[in-house]
């Protein structure tokens, strides 16, 4: 009994405070320092198992350039890179580990970040993030799969129609960043349809208009990959377009059923012109004689303002 009694007894939570209202500014900056602190905890826990598996990392993401003949030493018939630098190879062994890291230690911080953000949503707004969040993870991780095996095609293509004629060993930096570049590009670039989603979810606009945007989708798609891919080549700006462009579709899809599950486009008003006249009958009514204003009502005596705390006592741990 004396155990629940204490529970009854305890006040609100971090959580609800924040929700209605009644954390104090100082408040809602500790709590943000709290959570960055546990934050950098959990990436700097991602950042050592970075480290210890970036060789792993490292190794799958040199596959593609080694299947490449030019790639292989003839003598010992290992892989290998030009290093133009002394430091290249252990600054490109911290940099693996910093992407594992944030990789890793992505479901502390975001959680971090989340459990900050959601008290100022509604109820019904958390559960679209919920929704939201477990879809884009799968579509950035798809991007990134289809982007690995984008950079096979893509290499033997530049390497055997650059102007040596035959394919050439390449240096340790450009191309890590090359493959690095082409798996964000299409991790984000699969996110696109969620932002539709998220416009036809909200009311802000209707499934009959993401659809009308057809032919502006589909050419600023290629526009976009032709200018953000690294790739020259034909092939990874084309399959990233036709992606964009699919997945447009697809989620004009979405937003139609969502359309037809909320009822909209069977509003009174659809499909009338803005500039139309209003069919409604107009009806006057007489403005009266207005009502009269009563005598002022006396006001009370302010309270005394109460002694000030010492300058000592005036600050906390965090002003």
């Amino acid at each position: 009994m004396a155990s629940l009694s204490l529970r009854r007894n305890k006040g609100p939570s971090k959580f609800q405070q924040a929700s209605d209202g009644s954390m104090t500014l100082v408040e809602h900056v500790r709590e943000l320092r709290n959570r960055l602190f546990i934050a950098s905890l959990g990436i700097v826990v991602g950042l050592i198992v970075g480290f210890i598996i970036s060789l792993w990392v490292f190794d799958l993401l040199k596959r593609p350039y080694c299947v490449l003949p030019s790639s292989l030493n003839p003598n010992t018939g290992h892989c290998e890179f030009i290093s133009l630098a002394v430091t290249d190879q252990l600054i490109m062994r911290l940099k693996i580990a910093l992407w594992v890291g944030l990789v890793v230690g992505s479901p502390v911080w975001l959680y971090q970040l989340w459990a900050f953000v959601a008290p100022g949503l509604h109820r019904h707004e958390r559960k679209w993030a919920y929704v939201f969040v477990s879809i884009a993870m799968p579509l950035f991780t798809a991007g990134v799969v289809l982007a690995y095996f984008v950079v096979g095609h893509s290499l033997r293509f530049i390497m055997e129609a650059g102007v040596l004629g035959e394919p050439t060993k390449l240096e340790l930096t450009s191309y890590v960043g090359f493959v690095m570049n082409m798996l964000m590009l299409f991790g984000v670039a699969f996110e696109f349809p969620l932002l539709l989603l998220m416009l036809n979810f909200t009311g802000v606009v209707s499934a009959r208009r993401l659809l009308s945007w057809w032919r502006a989708v589909v050419f600023l798609s290629f526009a976009f990959a032709a200018i953000a891919t690294p790739d020259p080549g034909p092939f990874g700006m084309t399959l990233l377009a036709a992606c964009i462009s699919a997945l447009y579709f697809v989620a004009v899809g979405v937003s139609f059923i969502n359309d037809k599950r909320r009822g909209r486009g069977k509003e009174i008003y659809e499909g009338l012109d803005d500039d139309a006249i209003s069919t409604l009958e107009e009806e006057r009514v007489p403005v009266g004689a207005s009502d009269p204003i009563a005598a002022p009502t006396p006001i009370e005596a302010p309270t005394p303002v109460e002694t000030p705390r010492p300058i000592e006592r005036r600050f906390d741990d965090m002003t």
